[in-house]
This record gives C-alpha cells, structure tokens and sequence, in this order.
C-alpha cells in the first residue's frame, strides 16, 4: 500500500478536449512538454528526460477525456491522470492532473506539474 498521498490539480486549457488528448496520449504529443522524448509499444510507454529513462504502461483511457498512466517503478495503487472536463457556462476545457507524491514532496511537484502545463499551454497555442 502506498505512503504517498493522492493530490489534484486543475488547469484551464485554451483548447478543445480533442486536441488536448493528442497532447496527452501520444509520444509526439508527450515528447512536447512532458518529457524530452516518448516512445509507446502498444500499452507501455518509455519516458526519456536528459538520457533517464522511466517506463510507465496506459491503465486506462477514454478518448478525448481521460488517459491514466502507471509508472512501473511505482506502487500498485499509484497512478498519475490526465482528465479533460468542459465547463458548459463557459465552455472552458479543464484539465484535471491527478497524482501521488510524499507529503512533504506535494508543493514541489505540484509545482513541477504548473510549469509542465505552462510548457503545454504554450505549444498548444494559448497562453500560458
């Protein structure tokens, strides 16, 4: 069982759920703000920052609105996920990141996930 504690974070995305999903879900998508390079083999997909290499297999997807990932170093209760909701009075696109970090460790990496998000939003189109 896991020590790590469950964290969300929720960013508005100026973009529709469609394109926001190819972002998430696929290697050139990824390789674009969430790591240097991605390559995917079926369900299993190999992360690659600065020549470090982490592996993580797809656990679950439903298109255009979620993707979870579990690295395969980690615990069987772990996970990180993308969730793509659209707010109908706005129509805003939310992306909602779930993911487990130490308590101590939840300020930093949800830190880490703002500026990977800024990276995004920026490739994407919007500002960020």
């Amino acid at each position: 069982m896991s020590k790590k504690k469950e964290f969300r974070l929720e960013f508005v995305i100026n973009s529709s759920p469609i394109i926001l999903y190819k972002f998430l879900s696929t290697p050139s998508g990824l390789a674009q703000w969430f790591a240097d390079h991605v390559d995917q083999t079926d369900k299993a997909y190999s992360f690659f920052w600065e020549g470090y290499e982490e592996k993580a297999t797809c656990i679950e997807t439903i298109e255009n609105e979620l993707i979870r990932y579990r690295w395969d170093e980690g615990e069987e209760d772990e996970f990180f996920e993308f969730k793509i909701e659209k707010v109908d009075i706005t129509n805003d696109t939310v992306l909602v990141i779930t993911d487990y970090a130490e308590e101590a460790e939840i300020d930093n990496q949800s830190r880490l996930w703002e500026s990977q998000i800024k990276t995004l939003s920026i490739m994407i189109g919007g500002a960020g």
